[in-house]
């Protein structure tokens, strides 16, 4: 099935429920007046909610598409057996935002998701690719909701703009502070010349010299532009201030090559550290043992076993789970937010996005059944999250997240090992 154009559609259904709504009517004057503060008993759009994704299918973070689209098709699977949004069934419209390298990839899906009317964006994956489209989406009033963004650049950057995955403000401390704990004093930091890599390099950059550390290599203008495809005078830079350990902040495209030449060049590879941009299981892309011991980080909370079958449900093919959980609650508070409000708009959805995440307190729920009953019985609620992030703050950020530390085996795959709690200023 193509993934990039897949739109579910229920036109039947929505006839018949648009006949039930105007039935039973909702204001004296027929009007379906949004509200930030009203619950679904006060008005109805009568349209059915359409969510679109703007995830990578292809490009240098294809490979967080799958769990992630699988994350949005298990929440909209669930909302819909639940009765949907406002009675009518949630659709979605999935398209490729592919990466940085691929702009028109992105804008052209944009595009198309606008002019279907989506209501709400999930995605993108890519804090660069996000930049590059923002303006379009918010824009149109259009809400946007990352589930893997985490530029500091993108906090507050628009009340149209939500993400579900923390800053790198959170990671970059986890980051350098698990480097610091294993004794390494003098970091290089092999980094991408894009707005996430220098800015989670900045962070940790940060933490390391605050503690006394030193990064000799990777400093602001020592950046590896990220279309670079020979490695071996970059690495040998990095190494030439014999460094305790290695931190590469790029993407899957460029780190297998990094990789490699850190292995030709003799580095301890148990020494080298990844991030959220390159963690993955590498298997028989290197020899056995290369990267055993090399750890890396990455943000949300290990999804448990329960919630990686409810997801193998629906992609029984899923060997990735990261940031599924972070796309499941995107598309858990974009409907919980409509059922608030009233309404399947935008400018709706925007306005109750944080009260539903528990930003004004109210009833801990869990899923959607549960959280919408309550929405029904005008009571407010605090959807716990999959994910384990806090309610929004004032920059549409989470206020708390949890980072987790995952370790290469000799097989070269990796495997979680614990998680650090954080809170988002």
């Amino acid at each position: 099935m193509n993934r990039r154009t897949t739109t579910i559609r229920s036109l039947a259904l929505l006839a018949s429920v648009s006949l039930v709504l105007t039935a039973c009517g909702s204001d004296s004057d027929g009007d379906a007046t949004p509200s930030a503060t009203g619950a679904a008993t006060t008005g109805a759009s009568g349209e059915s909610l359409l969510l679109g994704t703007l995830l990578p299918v292809t490009g240098s973070l294809s490979q967080l598409g799958p769990p992630e689209i699988a994350g949005v098709d298990l929440a909209v699977k669930e909302i819909n057996e639940a009765g949907g949004v406002l009675g009518a069934d949630v659709e979605v419209s999935h398209k490729d935002s592919s990466d940085a390298e691929n702009t028109q990839v992105a804008t052209q899906s944009v595009t198309e998701l606008i002019s279907e009317g989506a209501s709400a964006i999930i995605g993108a994956a890519s804090s660069q690719v996000t930049l590059n489209v923002i303006d379009d989406v918010v824009g149109s009033e259009t809400v946007m909701i990352s589930p893997a963004n985490t530029s500091a650049t993108l906090s507050g950057y628009s009340d149209f703009f939500f993400r579900t995955a923390p800053p790198d403000t959170v990671q970059g401390d986890v980051l350098g502070n698990l480097i610091l704990s294993d004794a390494a004093a003098n970091l290089s930091i092999l980094v991408f010349n894009e707005d996430y890599g220098t800015g989670l390099r900045d962070v940790v950059k940060g933490v390391v010299e605050e503690a006394g550390g030193t990064v000799s290599y990777g400093n602001p203008g020592e950046e590896f532009d990220p279309t670079e495809q020979n490695f071996s005078s970059i690495v040998g830079s990095a190494l030439s201030s014999s460094p305790d350990a290695v931190a590469i902040i790029a993407f899957t495209t460029q780190t297998p090559l990094i990789v490699q030449e850190l292995v030709n060049q003799g580095f301890d590879m148990s020494k080298v550290y990844f991030v959220d941009g390159n963690l993955q299981n590498f298997g028989d892309e290197f020899d056995p043992g290369t990267l055993e011991g090399a750890q890396g980080t990455l943000p949300g909370a290990f999804p448990s076993d329960e919630f990686r079958d409810r997801l193998l449900e629906v992609n029984p093919d899923l060997n990735d789970f990261s940031y599924a959980a972070e796309s499941y609650d995107a598309a858990m508070l974009a409907s919980l937010a409509a059922v608030r409000g009233g309404a399947t708009d935008g400018a709706t959805i925007q306005a109750n996005m944080a009260a539903v995440s528990g930003a004004e307190g109210g009833t801990e729920c869990t899923g959607f059944a549960e959280c919408a009953e309550l929405l029904e019985g005008d009571e407010e609620i605090n959807y716990q999250a999959v994910s384990g992030v806090g309610p929004f703050n004032a920059a549409n950020d989470p206020s708390a997240a949890n980072i987790g530390i995952y370790k290469f085996d000799g097989e070269n795959n990796n495997s979680f090992q614990r998680g650090e709690f954080g809170e988002i200023g």
